[in-house]
């Protein structure tokens, strides 16, 4: 058997009406058909319809068979179909007739013997496919009402000797075997059948009156219920043999199963009251629950059935059950007495048109009802006769039922779906309505057990001009039939749908993308891969046919796709005075809730569901944005609901992004574009306002605007974030940059609106730092938006995330310098930067950057270069000689650093010159700091004693000048206070101060001590500047130093040091203090010099330069230890006499004994 392609109307880029959200849809075979033959008085319709490979054999009222041939379609064109063209005209073989005549009733195909069976007014005969010439010899079977029977369980390679068939005549159903000739199996006693199907040996059957389960392997059969509820003289559930006969050897059946009664009282009382329900309460007393609408929810799988042998001894149906055959037959109920008598007359009744299908291997499908304008029931009943499942009930009770699912014709089935909420029951009834009557086609899921699933089609063709008078007869209604042949219909809708297109975003381009644009060619080339691709999308195949008057349709299922977007286009109502539509929100919520644990098994439905769940995602969102306070309603439970659907949907974050304002600009469409499904390009037209909206305009909006939906728009972009290195992504590098942006931009802005006056950092600053240091994709988009932001500090660490030690430093010297930085969270930048350029190794960074510390804050500055934990060591004459060029303030604290904290002696002469430039420039430029200088010393001079140094005096006040500071620590150097190994250019010195002497006493003092000018040093420290104290201080120290540590230790006089040196000082430094100007002063300056120092003095010289008008009392303390000295002086020479003659006089008495 061969598809059939039918014919597709013309294709749209853009779907611009929502798609037809029906099950099924019609679609022509053959249409306005020249039915009638030449002078035919009557008018003609069609009756029956079978298709075989190319062959479409037609049946009509006119008691012909009209035979057409498909002529293939166009190759290139995938969506064309074949075109029919008439073959033959063929009028069956009648040896009867009938009134009124029906025409032809049947056309039975067996394609395994390549024959037809074809039922004209009640007349068999059979022919050769696929011509229809006659076979057999013209046999012919007179009295025949149904033709069929074949097994529905049969699969293609079972039964080769030919294909078995249930031929109904008046008294009897003959079972024969067609092949090369017709034989004869068996004939089963069961008269006036009407309906027939059969799954291995049982077969349903259904005559004028009621139905039946037949066993025709065994001759057996089970009384089920009347067509018609108004029948009281059916009875259902009764167990009888058939066989026709009685002496069969078969083994008889026992008697006393009480099962069969059971069942009859079962049947009995479900069928006896549906003639006396009213339709609601039908409704009312049906089973089940809610039933999702078809295709919103996965299927429940059904078991397959088992094969059976062909041995008469086991068989068994789909559930595994022993068959009749295996079990003894019950005894026919005892009739009540009232019943043994002779039967009342039946009730006047409507013959109702029996029908019978089998929608499983295990179940079959009956109808039953009142009247042809009354409700109709279709009751499952299951291969031991029990009513199983729900009911389904029609509006009206059907004039042809068909059943369209994986399970109803194994040996015909192609798609092995095999789940049965994929089954569907369709029946051809008519509607009441204020126009008259209507033929509708009514579709039940064949699992649904409420009205839920329910769906009435309208057939594509007018009612015939006398329907009234027509309905209820054969030709009146529209017929349904499922055929031989399966055919493939295309649907390019489903490719306009799921395709991917390129989406053109306003106002973003390639600008911020890697690449250049993708040149047309490359586009179009795309694009027609796209086209060729989804082609193969949209193929639905279908058995089902639909006939009326001179028209043949096709029904075929509505593809998934295109009934759930046909749903969800319906829920979006356009609004007057609106630029979008309005949004029925719980219907797209219940679309949403029906796919969610959706099983997708082939490629279409798997980009169905995608697709459905993108383009939900997008609209629900969009919608929420563009409701008002008082409308949205919008609760929490909902915008958890749309963020999960955003994540599941796996849509490209730019199209979301592309809708927002504030993130629309972060969009990098690259060289490639941005594609998405097709039906997604219209719904981002539909919310392209969204694009114009401000960001002040969406914080006054809605109960969830800004806060919480940028919330929502933080998880969907921190989802996709967790997707990085994911090779399943197209264009990986375009949208993560664009996820990238939108989400630091996010927490740009959410860091914004904390109030920095809290003191407490907010969330999304740990985000945003969390971010930036983990690095970003779009890292030139991130340097703008920051820069754009004056977040400095953000930007800095963005750039330590990519190790640029030279834009971090340049960074931070723009902060400190002053620049805005609006999250304000450097704080001590100096120091950071200091720390900073001690864990680098790139050296002209830290020259550059250090010097530049060192020109504004030398103190630190400095410390860059001095750091014993610095990764780079530098070696301290470069490091001079850079700060001389580069930061020269900071020379003085980088050899204060040597000189003074490094202890390093050699770089003393560097520092003292450099303090002496800043002392002798101020002098030279300002008379001021003369007169500083002259004024310290006079002050000085005037205290009375006891006094502190001079050094001591200058220290407690200093001036906060830095040329000041300087001095005090140039005499420190000169006056040895940090030890004698510091060497200096003492000429140098002296000459540079020479014109200074005045200016400069200490360090005069300090020079001359250093030459040896000791008396000059002791006459400045006297009467230059009057420090008793340190001139006394010089000379127990040999004129070493005039300067100390702060702490006024005093250190001990080296060994060099003589006391006659000493002596000789403190002689200067007498003649110095009687040469004090003050008398009162002078004379105790001297009293108090003799009497402490006495001991380094001459009593004779001392009396010599004493003034003869200095009375003895003024040196009575001096002449008293001086006299006592001389005394004792005196006691130990004579001590030392007799002991040396004692030692001479023992020496002389040694050398005479010897």
């Amino acid at each position: 058997m061969e598809s059939h392609n039918i014919q597709e109307p013309p294709r749209k880029r853009r779907r611009k009406a929502p798609a037809s959200t029906s099950t099924y849809v019609f679609r022509p075979l053959l249409e306005d058909i020249d039915l009638a033959p030449e002078d035919h008085p009557a008018k003609v319709h069609i009756t029956c319809v079978e298709l075989w490979e190319d062959n479409l054999y037609i049946g009509t009222s006119a008691a012909e068979i009209l035979h057409y041939v498909a002529i293939p379609s166009d190759p290139a064109d995938d969506t064309a179909s074949p075109s029919y063209i008439f073959a033959s005209r063929l009028q069956p073989t009648v040896t009867s007739k009938s009134s009124p005549a029906p025409g032809v009733q049947q056309i039975l195909v067996l394609p395994k013997v390549a024959k037809a069976c074809i039922l004209c007014n009640g007349t068999l005969t059979f022919y050769s496919l696929p011509e229809l010439s006659p076979a057999f010899g013209n046999t012919v079977v007179s009295g025949c009402s149904w033709i069929g029977g074949e097994n529905l369980n049969a699969s293609d390679t079972e039964d080769d000797a030919g294909q078995i068939v249930m031929i109904c005549i008046k008294s009897r159903i003959r079972l024969v075997r067609i092949g090369d000739e017709p034989r004869k199996i068996r004939n089963i006693e069961y008269p006036a059948c009407l309906a027939v199907a059969r799954r291995d040996n049982f077969a349903c059957v259904a005559d004028a009156h009621s139905y039946a389960l037949l066993d025709v392997e065994n001759q057996q059969k089970i009384s089920l219920f009347p067509i018609s509820s108004l029948d009281e003289n059916a009875h259902g559930g009764q167990i009888e043999d058939i066989s026709a006969k009685p002496e069969s050897s078969r083994p008889s059946t026992g008697i006393g199963d009480p099962k069969g009664h059971g069942r009859s009282r079962s049947l009995g009382t479900f069928v006896s009251g549906l003639g006396r329900r009213s339709p609601q309460s039908r409704s009312q007393e049906r089973s089940g629950g809610n039933t999702p609408e078809p295709g919103f929810r996965a299927a429940s799988p059904l078991r397959p059935p088992q094969d059976r042998p062909r041995s008469d001894s086991v068989t068994g149906d789909a559930s595994g059950r022993p068959s009749v055959s295996d079990k003894p037959l019950p005894p026919p109920p005892d009739r009540p007495s009232s019943q043994q008598g002779a039967q009342t007359a039946a009730p006047s009744l409507t013959n109702l048109i029996p029908h019978i299908c089998s929608p499983t291997p295990g179940e079959f499908l009956l109808t039953t009802g009142t009247s042809p304008e009354e409700p109709g029931v279709g009751i499952f009943v299951n291969l031991e006769g029990d009513v199983v499942r729900g009911t389904l009930q029609f509006d009206r009770y059907p004039t042809s039922v068909v059943v369209d699912g994986s399970d109803a014709n194994v040996a015909l089935s192609s798609s092995g779906r095999g789940k049965l909420d994929e089954t569907y029951v369709l029946a051809s009834t008519t509607q009441n309505t204020d126009d008259g009557d209507r033929q509708v086609i009514e579709v039940r899921k064949a699992d649904a057990e409420n009205d839920d699933g329910n769906e009435h089609l309208d057939v594509p063709f007018p009612f015939e001009e006398n329907s009234i008078e027509e309905v209820g007869t054969v030709g009146g209604h529209a017929k349904l039939r499922s055929i031989l042949a399966e055919t493939s219909a295309s649907f390019p809708e489903v490719g306009d749908v799921l395709r991917l297109v390129r989406l053109r975003i306003p106002g973003t381009g390639t600008s911020q993308a890697h690449g250049s644009e993708l040149p047309e060619t490359a586009e179009k080339q795309r694009e027609q891969e796209e086209k060729t691709f989804s082609r193969r999308l949209g193929s639905q195949s279908s058995r089902l046919v639909l006939w009326s008057g001179s028209s043949i349709w096709w029904i075929v299922r509505n593809p998934f796709v295109l009934r759930l977007d046909g749903a969800i286009d319906a829920a979006m109502e356009s609004a007057t005075g609106k630029s979008y539509p309005i949004l029925q929100r719980g219907e797209v919520v219940r679309i949403v809730s029906s796919i969610r644990d959706y099983e997708a098994n082939t490629e279409t439905e798997f980009l169905t569901v995608k697709y459905i769940r993108q383009k939900t995602g997008i609209i629900l969102f969009a919608d929420t944005l563009t409701r008002s306070p008082s409308t949205s309603g919008i609760t929490l439970a909902e915008v958890r609901a749309i963020e999960e659907q955003l994540v599941e949907s796996g849509l490209d974050p730019r199209v979301l992004l592309s809708m927002l304002p504030i993130f629309g600009q972060e969009v990098v469409e690259g060289s490639q574009g941005v594609w998405v499904h097709e039906g997604l390009t219209w719904i981002t037209e539909q919310y392209a306002h969204l694009r114009s909206h401000t960001s002040e305009q969406l914080r006054s909006e809605g109960p969830f605007r800004h806060a919480e939906w940028l919330n929502v728009v933080k998880r969907y972009l921190i989802a996709w974030r967790q997707r990085k290195g994911f090779g399943s992504i197209a264009d990986e590098a375009e949208v993560f940059q664009s996820v990238d942006a939108a989400f630091l931009r996010l927490l740009l802005h959410q860091d914004s609106q904390h109030s920095p006056k809290s003191g407490i950092p907010s969330a999304a600053r740990a985000e945003l730092y969390s971010l930036v240091d983990s690095g970003v994709d779009c890292f030139d988009r991130a340097v703008t938006l920051l820069e754009q932001h004056q977040r400095l500090y953000v930007l800095s660490r963005l750039y330590q995330s990519r190790k640029l030690a030279g834009k971090v430093l340049e960074t931070w010297q723009r902060i400190v310098e002053g620049e805005t930085d609006a999250g304000n969270e450097l704080r001590d930048g100096e120091n950071e930067i200091r720390k900073y350029l001690a864990k680098i190794r790139d050296l002209s960074l830290i020259h550059k950057y250090g010097t530049w510390l060192a020109r504004r804050n030398p103190e630190l500055g400095v410390q860059v270069f001095a750091d014993d934990n610095s990764r780079v060591k530098f070696i301290p004459q470069e490091v001079v000689h850079l700060l001389r060029e580069q930061a020269p303030d900071a020379v003085k604290v980088y050899l204060e650093h040597l000189v003074f904290g490094k202890k390093k002696g050699q770089y003393a002469n560097d520092l003292i010159t450099y303090y002496l430039d800043s002392v002798l420039h101020v002098l030279e430029s300002s008379e001021e700091a003369h007169s500083i200088l002259a004024q310290s010393y006079e002050s000085y001079r005037a205290l009375h004693p006891p006094k502190p140094t001079y050094r001591q005096f200058i220290m407690d006040n200093a001036l906060p000048v830095p040329w000041w500071q300087d001095r005090l620590r140039l005499l420190e150097l000169l006056g040895g206070s940090h030890g004698a190994n510091l060497s200096f250019d003492l000429t140098n010195i002296l000459t540079r101060i020479e014109p200074y002497e005045e200016d400069l006493v200490p360090e005069s003092i300090i020079l001359d001590g250093r030459q040896g000018r000791h008396q000059q040093a002791l006459r400045l420290l006297t009467h230059g500047l009057g420090d008793y104290h340190t001139a006394i201080n010089y000379c127990l120290m040999g004129g070493a130093s005039i300067f100390h540590p702060v702490s006024g230790s005093l250190t001990p006089p080296s060994e060099a040091t003589k006391k006659e040196d000493q002596a000789t000082l403190f002689r200067y430094l007498l003649s110095e203090f009687l040469a004090i100007e003050d008398a009162n002063n002078r004379l105790e300056r001297t009293s108090e010099l003799l009497e402490r120092f006495g001991g380094w003095y001459d009593v004779r010289s001392v009396l010599e330069l004493i003034p003869e008008s200095w009375s003895v009392e003024l040196l009575e303390g001096f002449l008293a230890k001086a006299l006592r000295d001389l005394v004792r002086e005196r006691n130990e020479v004579v001590v030392v006499k007799a002991l040396s003659s004692a030692q001479n006089l023992q020496v002389a008495a040694e050398m005479v004994e010897k």
